[in-house]
């Protein structure tokens, strides 16, 4: 089935208002991620930042390229969340955390594997909402009446 204009949906059709709510929920998670650090200890604090931690990294990849699909927005932030987990085998994050506040909530310390089912979790819930969205914002095109044309 061939996509025509009028049923393809609306983040293809308007990527300057997918990439301000992308924006907008880049924010939002940041603010959640950040929020949670703040009330939160032990394992919800930490599980929870990285399953936002892969939230927002799918949100980044729809800023950045607001045409592409919720699976591939998914998995590109599931495979970035992994890469930094796995970066966490060697020093250099830790070395960078140490000296800066900035580099360790972005790269972390150290490797630690139940991180990588939480990423799973993160990406598996920003694709469900991401496709929620998109399916609600899919206007199926009118069917015309051949005799009339």
């Amino acid at each position: 089935m061939d996509r025509t204009p009028e049923t393809r949906d609306r983040a293809a059709a308007y990527p300057v208002r997918t990439r301000l709510a992308a924006a907008a929920v880049a924010l939002v998670v940041v603010g959640a991620g950040l929020g949670l650090r703040a009330v939160a200890t032990g394992s919800v604090a930490k599980y929870g930042g990285d399953a936002l931690y892969t939230v927002l990294l799918l949100s980044l990849v729809v800023l950045v390229a607001p045409r592409t699909s919720p699976l591939r927005a998914a998995g590109s932030a599931l495979a970035v969340s992994c890469a930094v987990e796995f970066l966490q085998l060697s020093p250099v994050p830790a070395d960078l955390s140490r000296r800066s506040t900035v580099a360790r909530l972005v790269l972390g310390s150290t490797f630690n594997p139940p991180d990588l089912l939480w990423y799973s979790m993160g990406a598996t819930a920003g694709w469900l909402v991401h496709t929620a969205v998109r399916s609600r914002r899919v206007r199926p095109a009118p069917v015309r009446d051949a005799a009339r044309t």
